[in-house]
């Protein structure tokens, strides 16, 4: 099942390229029905997955190069089997709102699909040497997506993507190299690399782990590590913001959780280093997003913010934060995959992202107010949303190890408020425009169509499923969060 999961992009992709370039929309529902397929065959490994197992599940490898200790192996856990499904929805309404896309669409969704499967083989991966190879191959259809479709600033925003990325790549693979040298049988195995690392004297770990922090803190991203993500964010295409803000970043964040328990001590000992880090990028994100004019740069900034709740909840090492983190990982997944479908579509219409332009949109478009009010409240933890399931359960870990020092967390909070309601305010209570007064389109546009809602409801769906009713996320995380928080002794 999970080599049909991987297959069915490519196959898609390979379809694809036997269709007439003249024929976009028949690509584009060819993309989606290869997308739909995909994530029905991510529900299908759900529903077969069982949760009361911390094992590998679904594993299956294959030799790939011996003489080196590398293999195709494959498996998912507790930890990886919610990423896959994020993954697989957030490609899906990617692909399926892409609309606005007449002119490169056979590459542009071939590339969709190509980036897909490398990022279901990252979160699927057994084998480092196989996860690093997919992590970098993420990079080559990203480039080309932003740097052909992207804004204005699109060539300087690509290029900032790579360097930054690749940057930190290096630093983990001497890591991943150093544990290599050390794994029983000089094996990639994942197995085999904690085993190795974890007979490494603590301070020799700590350096191991900290380019393995440097490699997944450049996508999660952490400051000081977040230069290349909003320029990326604010020049891509709104149907690869969507990816870049939705699994993009989790990619760091899942890195960072394996990296964890493959030299916990290391993490141990760094572990309010860590937390000192996330309540720099929670702080620093939320101002910065605040402080925006531009609402894809809102977004962006805004995500540093959430990013930062991942990582505290990671640094806490116990079972609440490791879940408050998770969680968090795929409440943010699906409120900024929305924020940015809404936005991609309001600057379709209006070809204005700045929030000075909007005013009333309740009067002039009541469904797009509708999703980004809730959208918004959703983002800034709102109870019954699946961010103040996430943030609760930070809180709790957190707070087992730290106490009154989380009270910078509820800062961090009040500046994410206040930015929502700063933007709630601008675009849906704000007075009404004039025609004259606004740049050409802003006044008067189309509100959202059936199949745009649909979209807005798979996300929004999964928001407030989660929000009300967590019971079967945790479950499906438990077990695998238990085996991992084990070594911290918590």
């Amino acid at each position: 099942m999970l080599k049909a999961l991987l297959l069915l992009p490519l196959l898609g992709a390979g379809l694809l390229s036997l269709l007439p370039s003249r024929s976009v929309d028949l690509m584009r529902h060819l993309a989606s029905v290869a997308a739909a397929a995909t994530m029905l065959c991510a529900g299908l490994l759900l529903a077969d997955f069982d949760p009361a197992s911390a094992e590998i599940q679904f594993f299956e490898t294959r030799p790939w190069n011996p003489r080196v200790g590398s293999h195709l192996a494959l498996g998912v856990d507790g930890v990886s089997l919610p990423m896959v499904v994020l993954a697989t929805v957030l490609c899906f309404v990617a692909i399926f709102s892409s609309t606005g896309i007449r002119s490169g669409a056979k590459l542009y969704f071939s590339l969709l699909l190509v980036l897909e499967t490398s990022l279901l083989i990252v979160f699927t991966a057994r084998d480092w040497s196989l996860f690093y190879v997919c992590w970098e191959l993420t990079l080559i259809p990203l480039f080309f997506l932003i740097d052909r479709l992207g804004g204005a600033n699109r060539h300087r925003a690509a290029l900032n993507f790579v360097l930054y990325t690749l940057g930190g790549s290096v630093f983990m693979l001497i890591a991943l190299l150093l544990l290599y040298d050390v794994a029983p049988g000089h094996s990639f195995a994942m197995a085999d690399m904690a085993a190795g690392g974890a007979q490494l004297p603590v301070r020799t770990q700590v350096l191991v782990f900290l380019g393995l922090l440097i490699g997944f803190g450049v996508k999660m991203p952490i400051v000081p590590l977040h230069g290349w993500l909003p320029l990326a964010h604010v020049e891509a295409p709104s149907p690869i913001s969507i990816l870049l803000s939705g699994i993009l970043l989790k990619m760091g964040a899942y890195g960072l959780i394996r990296a964890a328990g493959t030299l916990p001590a290391a993490v141990q000992a760094l572990q309010d280093w860590l937390a000192l880090l996330a309540l720099v990028s929670l702080i620093y994100g939320a101002v910065l997003a605040w402080r925006q004019t531009d609402l894809k740069a809102m977004i962006a900034y805004s995500s540093i913010s959430h990013m930062g709740v991942v990582l505290l909840g990671i640094a806490a090492l116990n079972e609440p934060g490791l879940s408050g983190a998770l969680t968090q990982m795929v409440a943010h997944g699906l409120t900024a995959g929305l924020l940015f479908l809404l936005i991609g579509l309001l600057y379709e219409r209006t070809h204005s992202r700045d929030l000075a332009a909007y005013g009333s949109l309740n009067r002039i478009a009541p469904r797009f107010a509708v999703f980004l009010v809730f959208t918004l409240l959703a983002s800034v933890g709102l109870p019954g949303s699946a961010g103040f399931i996430a943030e609760l359960q930070v809180l709790i870990g957190a707070y087992a190890r730290w106490g009154g020092w989380l009270v910078l967390m509820s800062v961090a909070v009040l500046v994410s408020a206040a930015y929502a309601l700063r933007a709630i305010r601008c675009l849906s209570t704000g007075p009404e425009r004039p025609f004259s007064a606004a740049p050409a389109g802003v006044a008067h546009f189309a509100d959202l169509k059936r199949t745009e809602c649909a979209a807005a409801w798979l996300l929004s769906a999964g928001i407030v499923s989660i929000g009300f009713y967590p019971a079967p996320l945790l479950r499906l995380m438990a077990s695998s969060l238990a085996r991992l928080a084990r070594p911290f002794g918590v």
